[in-house]
């Protein structure tokens, strides 16, 4: 039996410079803002946790950074890839949510369920968040 594995990829207009944006990805205080605390550094094999609501402490590792312009790192048994590219003087920031086993109802739950979270919660509150200043 092979597994199906799914993505979720999303993306959000933030009326900021990618360096700008790269710092709320890359700073914990910020990160704990918008998203979920977590003693990220933009760092390959730096290995932390998030703190997240209802799952407890997540393990994450880095495992590319290009500043400002890429960083991916492992949550849990996914992989994110966050890419930064300059649109006029802002960013579009695009988040790839790899590796949804559907065969695991834990993945598949979170592949229902996270899609909207990050388009329509996560990834707005960090655009008001950069964009406020």
């Amino acid at each position: 039996m092979t597994s199906t594995t799914k993505s979720i990829s999303v993306d959000q207009f933030i009326a900021r410079p990618p360096e700008r944006v790269w710092q709320a990805l890359v700073t914990p205080e910020q990160l704990a803002k918008w998203w979920a605390p977590g003693d990220i550094a933009p760092i390959v094999g730096h290995k932390f946790f998030m703190e997240m609501p209802g799952w407890g402490n997540t393990p994450c590792q880095i495992l590319e950074v290009d500043e400002p312009l890429r960083l991916v790192y492992t949550f849990a048994d996914w992989t994110l890839t966050w890419r930064l590219v300059a649109e006029g003087s802002g960013t579009r920031l695009f988040l790839d949510h790899a590796g949804f086993d559907l065969d695991n109802p834990q993945h598949m739950f979170g592949y229902e369920h996270m899609g909207p979270g990050w388009r329509d919660e996560i990834l707005p509150r960090l655009a008001s968040l950069v964009e406020a200043g």
